[in-house]
């Protein structure tokens, strides 16, 4: 089933979360091959004396990317942050998305991120400008955001209806405030709530982990769409397995060895590509420790790989990890976790 942000009509309704130091090109590529609608980038500063760097150039590289190219930015002032989403329509961006999500202190201690909802006139001002930079060359905005700063000032509601009435075309909400990071349990009634106050799309976020737990948020918040972040990393294939579910209330066979041994070695090619030999062999460690982490014998072997230092000797080092994986057993485990609690599948039933 389909969804439509402005004028862009999206493949399907679940989207790979932008998150910093995960979500480049390679990785949003590989999601969008096994099942994912829609990736957003990493966030890019507005900081213009920035854009040129080395790091940002790389958030910013949408070579060979399939459409639509969305471009998260991030910053503190009106006029800069509506600078940067002209710089990156120039650059080739579809649809920008302004980052009031992003829970991390190095952002929030500049006001930037989640700490916007703060200070609602500055992020309604921030949001008018950025739509007014956007709209002469038809690019959509969009906007990720969290339930409020703390558990005594979720205003998540009240900034969704002014963010739609300044001309966000959709709006994703993550379940937490920005007080509780990534810790406890994502609440999913704000999201509701977003969903009954707005007409635009609303997309759902946080602790999406299994197709189970997909159906259930569904259900619970009645969102346009499901976004996923952390379940997806070492996983990517799961944007399949929901979507398998959600159709059939069945599920899909784990993925044999043999495929994440290929769909991983070149995702780590891709990956060398984009970063160089030296950055790009300690880069790719941590997605090559989530691959393997619930795997037999994947501790010793993170361990292992991480005092590789050469990109042909970790490729090599993958290749034969799964090559010895293969002759143990023919598919990689079943992921645990994820709600078991049973719904209604009415939600389910309309994604068929």
């Amino acid at each position: 089933m389909t969804l439509q942000i402005g004028h862009i009509v999206l493949e399907n309704r679940l989207f790979v979360a932008p998150m910093a130091g995960v979500t480049d090109r390679p990785f949003r590529m590989l999601c969008r091959e096994l099942g994912a609608g829609y990736a957003v980038s990493e966030m890019v500063t507005s900081r213009k004396e920035l854009w040129n760097s080395l790091k940002t150039s790389r958030r910013a590289n949408h070579e060979g990317e399939p459409g639509p190219i969305a471009v998260q930015i991030a910053g503190t002032d009106a006029a800069m942050m509506a600078e940067a989403a002209q710089y990156n329509i120039e650059r080739g961006a579809q649809i920008i998305d302004i980052n009031m999500g992003c829970p991390a202190k190095k952002v929030c201690n500049k006001w930037a991120g989640s700490a916007l909802m703060r200070d609602e006139p500055l992020a309604l001002e921030i949001v008018e400008a950025v739509v007014r930079a956007a709209a002469p060359h038809c690019v959509p905005v969009t906007l990720k955001m969290r339930t409020g700063w703390d558990e005594d000032h979720r205003n998540a509601v009240a900034l969704a209806r002014r963010f739609e009435d300044a001309g966000v075309c959709m709006l994703t909400v993550h379940g937490r405030t920005r007080e509780q990071g990534y810790k406890g349990m994502a609440e999913y009634d704000t999201i509701a709530a977003v969903k009954s106050a707005v007409r635009v799309p609303v997309v759902a976020n946080g602790d999406i982990d299994s197709p189970e737990k997909a159906r259930d948020v569904l259900a619970l918040t009645g969102a346009d769409a499901l976004m996923v972040g952390r379940a997806a990393q070492g996983r990517p294939w799961i944007f399949r397995e929901i979507a398998h579910y959600l159709a059939t209330a069945t599920h899909l066979a784990p993925p044999l060895v043999a495929e994440v041994r290929r769909l991983l070695l070149d995702h780590l090619q891709q990956h060398y590509a984009l970063y160089g030999d030296y950055s790009g062999v300690r880069t790719a460690r941590k997605h090559i420790g989530w691959y393997v982490r619930d795997l037999p014998g994947g501790e010793r072997f993170r361990s292992e790989m991480n005092a590789i230092e050469d990109c042909e000797a970790q490729w090599r080092a993958v290749a034969d990890f799964f090559d010895v994986l293969a002759t143990q057993m023919d598919r990689i485990p079943a992921a645990g976790g994820g709600s078991t609690r049973v719904l209604g599948d009415e939600q389910a039933d309309a994604w068929a």
